[in-house]
């Protein structure tokens, strides 16, 4: 078995709850080179959605933003906003909606909009397409790093919404019916349960405790009843990882 990095580890763990033939609108860093391993290991038919419009691309060189060109290369598709989110995401054709986030709840509402610090709100950036990605796909899976500013009990401001305000609000709100929602962090992987959609950890990383993950969660976190650690990376993962989909260590 190689050495891995908790990257390393992350981005493997989240490729692995990918299936094949799945469609896939994906941000960039994280979620990208997991959707990538996925398709280059156990998923050759997965569809990869960048939300700018474009649809399966054959990258040589790591982008560093949707918007750079470099990610277009051999695209099967190539559309706009319009296509990507109307054509594809709002007619219910996402199985996966893979994001970040400046904060998550226990809800698995995202904030990436902006923080209250020192009783002023500081914005930082806003939804993109996630709002949006996160409305429509049958599932949504998020990575995070693991603190307990990030991984909150309520987020400052809901710019992704998730189970909302847990139990049926969410549909209740008029959103469609998301089916499961995981979150990956360096420390644990998370879901939610079936009574009140509060998040749970699922599972936890190698050498990582439960109180690590108690301490870094910014609220009293439970466990499912089948908590288990995660697997580890296998040696073709690592392989591909480092020699195929991020060479150049961009993002692993």
């Amino acid at each position: 078995m190689s050495n891995y990095t908790t990257n390393e580890l992350m981005a493997v763990t989240a490729s692995r709850l990918l299936k094949d033939g799945q469609n896939i609108v994906v941000g960039l860093g994280l979620p990208q080179v997991a959707t990538l391993l996925a398709k280059n290991s156990h998923a050759p038919n997965l569809n990869i959605i960048y939300e700018i419009g474009v649809v399966n691309p054959e990258s040589v060189d790591t982008g560093v933003g949707i918007a750079d060109p470099r990610l277009w290369y051999r695209s099967d598709y190539f559309t706009s906003f319009v296509g990507s989110l109307g054509s594809i995401l709002h007619r219910g054709l996402v199985d996966v909606g893979f994001l970040g986030g400046l904060q998550i709840d226990k809800y698995g509402n995202i904030n990436s909009t902006g923080v209250y610090e020192h009783n002023r709100f500081r914005h930082i950036n806003g939804s993109g397409g996630a709002a949006d990605i996160a409305s429509y796909s049958k599932n949504i899976f998020a990575i995070a790093k693991h603190q307990n500013r990030k991984i909150v009990e309520l987020v400052d401001f809901i710019t992704t919404v998730g189970y909302l305000k847990g139990c049926n609000t969410r549909e209740e709100a008029g959103l469609q019916k998301c089916n499961d929602i995981k979150i990956i962090t360096n420390l644990c992987v998370m879901n939610f349960n079936n009574e009140n959609k509060e998040v749970q950890i699922e599972s936890i990383h190698p050498g990582v405790t439960k109180e690590q993950v108690i301490e870094n969660t910014g609220f009293d976190i439970r466990s499912s009843q089948d908590l288990k650690e995660t697997e580890l990376p296998n040696d073709n993962e690592i392989y591909l990882l480092r020699n195929v989909i991020d060479p150049k260590k961009l993002y692993i």
